[in-house]
């Protein structure tokens, strides 16, 4: 399971698959399913979004709204479109991903 997580992470910027995260720690892709079900009450795929979300909110709260954009940061992230971006973010934060690049 540590092995997952930390490849998620270290990865992250990366398009990658389940079968991706499987083949990293030497396991079938249902198993990485049944860890994190099991363990996170979560899917892979979902962990995954959840810590693109997380470094994208990092890197709003640290953006210079005079040069950087949500679009760049989202896309930068692995989200292509912004507005399920937003909408994504909003749920989780509360806030449009704007009002915390504008601080």
């Amino acid at each position: 399971m540590r092995q997952a997580i930390d490849f998620i992470q270290a990865n992250c910027v990366r398009d990658i698959s389940m079968s991706d995260i499987a083949s990293a720690i030497n396991v079938t892709p249902r198993a990485v399913q049944y860890m994190f079900r099991r363990h996170l009450d979560t899917t892979p795929m979902a962990y995954l979004r959840r810590v693109r979300l997380d470094r994208a909110h990092r890197d709003l709260l640290a953006a210079d709204p005079a040069h950087d954009t949500v679009s760049a940061i989202a896309t930068r992230w692995g989200f292509a479109h912004t507005g399920r971006f937003s909408q994504v973010y909003r749920a989780e934060f509360g806030e449009s991903p704007s009002v915390t690049l504008h601080g």
